[in-house]
C-alpha cells in the first residue's frame, strides 16, 4: 500500500508542480520540468526506504551500501550525470529560457522544455530536436531573445554611377516610415566598402528582438522597390566580354 501510494503521489506531484508554476506569474516556467522531476525522484526514494523498513530491513546499513553502490554507478554513468549537472547549471544561470530561439552546438530552434537530462527544441521547420544538456552547456550559446532590442544591419550594393547621397536619403526615409524602428537609436547609412562591381552601403537600424525578422524582410522588399523608382541600380555579378575584330 505504501509503495502504491508513493508511486501515485510521485506521478501526481509532477502534474501539480507544473500547474502551480503555470499559475504563479513570478515563477519562471523554465524551472517547472526540472523541479517536478527532482520532486518525483525524491518521493520515490523516500517511498522505497519506508517500504524496506516495513519489511524489517535495516535501512541504516542499506543506506551505506546504497551510498557505495551510488558512487560506483556515478562513476559508470559520468556522461548521464553530467547531463543532470548541466541541466541544473542551465536553470541556475539561465542563458536561455523556454520560448527563446537559440543557436548552440550546431543546433538552432525554439526551446520548448529544459529537463533534468535533456533540452527539447523545435526548429524553424517544425522538427523535434532532443539535445543532451551537457552538449549545450559545453558549447557557446547565442540567444536571439535574451536582450530586448536588436540591430538590423543590411549591406546593399549600388552601382558606381549611382548617387550615394540620394541612396542614403531613400534608406533613411524607409527607416523613418517604418513604425517598428526604434527612435531611441537613430538609423545610420554609410559606405561599408568598395566592391568589385558595387559600392556597398551599410544600412543599420534598431528594433525590438521580436520584430527583427519581420522588419528585415520588409526592408529587403522596400529597398528594391524604392531604388527602382529612383533609378538606382543594384548591380549583380556580370562579365564583360570585349571582341577584337582585328584578330
Amino acid at each position: 500500500m505504501v509503495l502504491f501510494i508513493g508511486w501515485t503521489l510521485s506521478r501526481y506531484s509532477v502534474k501539480a508542480i507544473n500547474k502551480l508554476v503555470e499559475k504563479t506569474p513570478k515563477v519562471d516556467k523554465t524551472i517547472a520540468p526540472l523541479l517536478s522531476q527532482l520532486v518525483r525522484y525524491a518521493i520515490l526514494i523516500v517511498t522505497i526506504i519506508i517500504v524496506l523498513n516495513q519489511f524489517g530491513v535495516a535501512t541504516n546499513s542499506m543506506l551505506a551500501v546504497l551510498g557505495a553502490a551510488g558512487l560506483a554507478i556515478a562513476l559508470a554513468l559520468q556522461g548521464t550525470l553530467s547531463n543532470v549537472a548541466a541541466g541544473v547549471m542551465l536553470i541556475w544561470l539561465r542563458p536561455f529560457s523556454v520560448g527563446d530561439y537559440i543557436y548552440a552546438a550546431s543546433i538552432e530552434g525554439t526551446v520548448t522544455q529544459i529537463g533534468l537530462f535533456s533540452t527539447r527544441i523545435r526548429n524553424a521547420d517544425g522538427l523535434y530536436i532532443f539535445s543532451p544538456n551537457s552538449k549545450l552547456w559545453s558549447s557557446s550559446i547565442i540567444n536571439e531573445d535574451k536582450l530586448p532590442t536588436r540591430r538590423i544591419n543590411l549591406k546593399i550594393g549600388i552601382s558606381y554611377d549611382a548617387d550615394i547621397g540620394k541612396a542614403r536619403k531613400i534608406l533613411l526615409k524607409i527607416a523613418k516610415d517604418e513604425k517598428r524602428v526604434l527612435t531611441e537609436k537613430p538609423p545610420a547609412v554609410f559606405v561599408d566598402s568598395l566592391g568589385d562591381s558595387a559600392v556597398i552601403l551599410s544600412f543599420r537600424t534598431w528594433v525590438k528582438s521580436s520584430d527583427f525578422y519581420s522588419t528585415r524582410f520588409a526592408f529587403n522588399e522596400q529597398v528594391k522597390l524604392e531604388f527602382d523608382k529612383a533609378g538606382i541600380e543594384i548591380p549583380y555579378n556580370k562579365l564583360d566580354v570585349n571582341i577584337n575584330s582585328n584578330t
